[in-house]
């Protein structure tokens, strides 16, 4: 997906079991972020980063959504340890990974796999996509201050 197109209704279902869907935030943006695997270092970083600025986030109208390819309880382990009160969607067959263009191949230390690629998504209160952080752009330890710097642009 690209800025301008608008991310699908159904997103998926969270570390809870709930379904989360685009209608259900009518009226809200998103900061909608993919990372490669709960637990690890810069995802652990990164969702730490964007929970100390929820309320900021919330101030300026945005909710935020995680996706990863984990699976619930592990999703919900994550949120549990770092006090993550956000929705963590559990994308186990990466459909929507692959919906948002964040699957797909990546090189680390010379080796190629297939994966999530770290992505960050900001969309409006219609579902389109206004703003898309790439994942050479994002400093995992400091995102949410990112984030909040393109919001007040």
């Amino acid at each position: 997906m690209v800025v301008g197109d608008r991310i699908p209704d159904f997103l998926g279902t969270d570390q809870n079991g709930k379904e989360v869907k685009r209608s259900d935030y009518l009226g809200r943006k998103l900061v909608l972020y993919s990372y490669p695997k709960a637990n690890t270092s810069g995802c652990t970083a990164e969702a730490c980063s964007l929970q100390e600025h929820k309320a900021e986030l919330a101030a300026a109208g945005y909710d935020i959504i995680g996706v990863s390819k984990d699976r619930a309880e592990l999703q919900k382990k994550f949120a549990d340890t770092y006090s993550l009160e956000f929705p963590l969607i559990a994308d186990t067959k990466t459909m929507l990974l692959q919906t948002l263009g964040c699957w797909g191949e990546k090189v680390a230390c010379g080796r190629r796999t297939i994966g999530t690629l770290r992505t960050t998504y900001l969309v409006d209160e219609d579902g389109i996509i206004e703003k898309i952080f790439t994942p050479k752009e994002i400093k995992t330890k400091i995102h949410g201050e990112q984030v909040l710097a393109a919001i007040r642009k």
